[in-house]
């Protein structure tokens, strides 16, 4: 990406759309952000269709300054954007300090819904290896029941996946505990 030149993306409904397909692959290659519009899984870098952003991503890539985001003709200043985001996610501030500490520890981190928690976390990207880490996280003040628990586990294990929960006991430093399940 050029050092100074930002792209433009465009908030659609409660997403966030760089129509640019040249600037979406960009984003894409350079740590697998969003999803080309149509394609479900890329099986290449190279794709001519706008790219999705998920408000959270872009978030992130706003707050790193890689691009800027308009509402129909109008650049949204980062201040408002984050108050459109925290309307549409539950405990959001929480989850984008994990999504940006992850980030920041080079792993990729995909939306996890597909497997009951909050992200995918992968080592490499989609399409390369397989996310060997799904991670949830909890409100430190938020209890979880072992029903819950082992419910994740379960699922974890079936996909072949380290199930993690991640804390904030404060609002700088976060816990990350790891579950391994296995047979006696």
């Amino acid at each position: 990406m050029e050092k100074d030149k930002k792209i433009a993306a465009h908030i659609v409904g409660n997403r966030v759309i760089v129509f640019n397909p040249e600037k979406g692959t960009e984003l894409y290659k350079n740590g697998f952000f969003g999803k080309p519009v149509g394609i479900r899984k890329p099986k290449t870098f190279d794709f001519n269709r706008p790219l999705e952003l998920s408000l959270l991503e872009a978030y992130y890539l706003l707050e790193q300054g890689k691009i800027e985001i308009y509402d129909s003709d109008k650049k949204v200043l980062k201040e408002i954007f984050l108050n459109m985001v925290r309307e549409h996610y539950e405990n959001f501030d929480s989850k984008y300090t994990v999504y940006k500490d992850l980030r920041g520890k080079n792993f990729v981190v995909r939306p996890g819904l597909k497997f009951g928690a909050d992200f995918g976390v992968y080592e490499h990207g989609p399409g390369i290896d397989h996310a060997p880490f799904i991670v949830h996280v909890l409100p430190n003040t938020k209890k979880i029941s072992a029903i819950e628990m082992v419910r994740a586990g379960r699922l974890a294990t079936s996909v072949r996946k380290k199930f993690i929960i991640a804390t904030l006991p404060m609002p700088d430093k976060i816990n990350y505990f790891i579950f391994t399940w296995f047979k006696p």
